[in-house]
């Protein structure tokens, strides 16, 4: 694939399981939805952080990336505004533990909405923009192809692996609350949520 060795290949899939196995702000945002709306509604989440993660790519690949990351207020700016979305989410969460979920296939579940609040959990994380800056260009091997060509395929890779360990989280995860989960732990999971996205709000904001 574009002169890039079957080691380094290895290596940078390797990597990535690993990442996307680390619990954050996109599989906490999967799993809730999974778990209150069934696995429809984390299989749609899972694409919507996906879709996210491919923008990022993009941007990476135009350059964009790099200026964002290079501009102190910009970063600061998308920071605090992805720590007041992941607060926001939680709260909201907190608030709605109490009430019994909606059927993720009617217009207010989770399904409806699980798309869009996924593409928006991942595009303001200001640190999947560093990330992407810091860790694709470190498998692009000049001598290989054209660089660009290669941010593309390492990206594509980057985003499939993403997509596959988030939708079989949020299917099994939906499957699972489906099958074996009563109202109560229903509730405890969405408490724990809430609380883990209130965290990690508060963590990004904190730099």
């Amino acid at each position: 694939m574009l002169g890039l060795s079957a080691a380094t290949l290895a290596g940078y899939l390797a990597a990535i399981v690993v990442l996307m196995l680390t619990p954050g702000p996109d599989m906490m945002f999967v799993l809730a939805n999974a778990t209150r709306y069934g696995p429809r509604a984390g299989a749609v989440a899972a694409l919507g952080v996906a879709a996210g993660e491919a923008v990022h790519v993009a941007a990476v690949v135009a350059g964009l990336a790099t200026v964002i990351a290079a501009s102190p207020v910009l970063f600061t700016a998308i920071r605090w505004a992805g720590a007041a979305y992941l607060i926001v989410l939680g709260l909201r969460a907190l608030r709605g533990t109490g009430r019994p979920g909606a059927p993720a296939d009617r217009p207010d579940g989770g399904a409806g909405r699980a798309f869009r609040r996924g593409l928006l959990t991942n595009l303001l994380n200001p640190k999947m923009i560093l990330f992407s800056v810091a860790f694709l260009p470190q498998f692009v091997r000049p001598e290989a192809g054209p660089v660009a060509a290669q941010l593309v395929l390492l990206g594509a890779l980057f985003v499939a692996v993403q997509l596959t360990v988030d939708l079989a989280l949020g299917v099994g995860a939906g499957r699972f609350a489906g099958r074996w989960g009563d109202s109560r732990w229903s509730r405890r999971v969405d408490r724990l949520c809430a609380v883990a996205f209130v965290a990690l709000g508060v963590r990004l904001a904190a730099g």
